[in-house]
C-alpha cells in the first residue's frame, strides 16, 4: 500500500504538508497538526449538515483573503464518526483555488 503525501498551497504559500487525512464525500480532510494555521482565520460562518457542525476559515496570504476557502467539522455526529471509522473532528478540507498536489 502506498500512502501519498500532499502539499497544500494557495497564493504561493505552503499551508501544509500531510500524509494524515480522511476522505469524506470525495474530499480530503487534513489533520490540523499538519497545517500552518497562522494563515487561517475563523470567519464566524457555520452551518449544520447531516454529518455535524461545519465551521469555515478564510485563508490569508500576503494580505490577500480567500473567503470560506477551508472548513472543518467542529462537532461531527456519532453516526458520521462511525461511518468514517474514526473521529475526524477539526480535520480541514479545502476548496476555492487551494492547490493540493502530491509530493515525493
Amino acid at each position: 500500500m502506498v500512502i501519498m503525501a500532499w502539499y497544500i498551497k494557495w497564493n504561493g504559500a505552503l499551508l501544509g504538508k500531510s500524509k494524515n487525512f480522511f476522505m469524506i464525500d470525495g474530499l480530503k480532510y487534513f489533520s490540523p497538526e499538519t497545517l500552518n494555521l497562522k494563515n487561517f482565520k475563523e470567519n464566524g460562518k457555520q452551518e449544520e449538515s447531516p454529518k455535524g457542525l461545519i465551521k469555515y476559515y478564510d485563508i490569508i496570504v500576503n494580505g490577500e483573503v480567500n473567503e470560506d476557502a477551508a472548513w472543518y467539522y467542529s462537532k461531527p455526529t456519532e453516526e458520521a464518526i462511525t461511518f468514517i471509522g474514526s473521529d475526524f473532528t477539526n480535520y480541514v478540507a479545502f476548496g476555492k483555488d487551494v492547490d493540493l498536489s502530491i509530493y515525493p
